[in-house]
C-alpha cells in the first residue's frame, strides 16, 4: 500500500509542477553510446531525472563492449529550477558484458551486473524557452559482481564458485546533455 501511495503521489507532483526535459548526451551519442534522460519538476528547487546510457556494441575488435546503466537521481537546484548550479544523488544499477580497461593487452572479459551510488554536480543553461544544455559530472563508488571469461575459449579464468566482486571509487558520468522541454497541454 505504502508503494503505491508513493507511486501515486510521485505522478501528482509530476503533474501539478508540469515542467520535463527530454535530454539527450551530446558526447557519449558522438561516440556511439547513447545517453537519454527526462528530467521533471518534484518541488520549488528539486527535479528527478532518469536516465540510461547503454553500449550496443557486442564487441571492438574483438574484445566485448557492450554495458547498460540505469540512473534515477535527486537533484536539488541552488538559485532556480533549470537554471544554474544543482547538485544531485544518486543510485543506480548496470549490466555488463565488458573487458575491463587494465585487460586490454589480454584476451580476458567480465560478464556481470552492479550498482553504482554517488553524486553529480553540474550547470543547467537556459539556450531558448524550450531548450537548455546540462553540463555535468558525477562519480562515486561502483560495486561490480561477475565472472571473468577468455574470449578464445569462453572458458571461465578467475577460479571463483560463483560471483567476483570488485568494488572502486571513480568518474562514471559526464557529458552535455541538449534539453527540449516538452509542452503541457491545457486542460480543457
Amino acid at each position: 500500500m505504502k508503494k503505491q501511495f508513493c507511486i501515486f503521489l510521485m505522478l501528482c507532483s509530476i503533474h501539478m509542477q508540469s515542467q520535463t526535459y527530454v535530454k539527450v548526451n551530446a558526447i557519449t551519442t558522438l561516440l556511439t553510446v547513447p545517453n537519454i534522460g527526462i528530467e521533471t519538476s518534484i518541488g520549488k528547487k528539486s527535479t528527478f531525472q532518469f536516465d540510461v546510457m547503454a553500449s550496443f556494441w557486442k564487441s571492438v575488435h574483438g574484445k566485448p563492449m557492450q554495458f547498460y546503466m540505469f540512473i534515477p537521481e535527486y537533484r536539488y537546484h541552488f538559485k532556480e529550477k533549470y537554471n544554474g548550479f544543482y547538485i544531485g544523488a544518486h543510485v543506480g544499477f548496470t549490466r555488463f558484458n565488458f573487458q575491463k580497461w587494465n585487460y586490454l593487452n589480454t584476451d580476458l572479459y567480465e560478464k556481470g551486473f552492479g550498482y553504482v551510488s554517488g553524486v553529480t554536480i553540474g550547470y543547467h543553461i537556459k539556450i531558448k524557452h524550450q531548450f537548455l544544455l546540462d553540463c555535468f559530472l558525477g562519480g562515486g563508488h561502483s560495486q561490480a559482481f561477475y565472472k571473468g571469461y577468455s574470449i578464445a575459449t569462453d572458458i571461465r579464468y578467475d577460479g571463483a564458485d560463483d560471483y567476483n566482486k570488485s568494488g572502486d571509487w571513480l568518474p562514471y558520468r559526464v557529458g552535455v546533455m541538449v534539453s527540449y522541454r516538452i509542452k503541457n497541454r491545457k486542460r480543457s
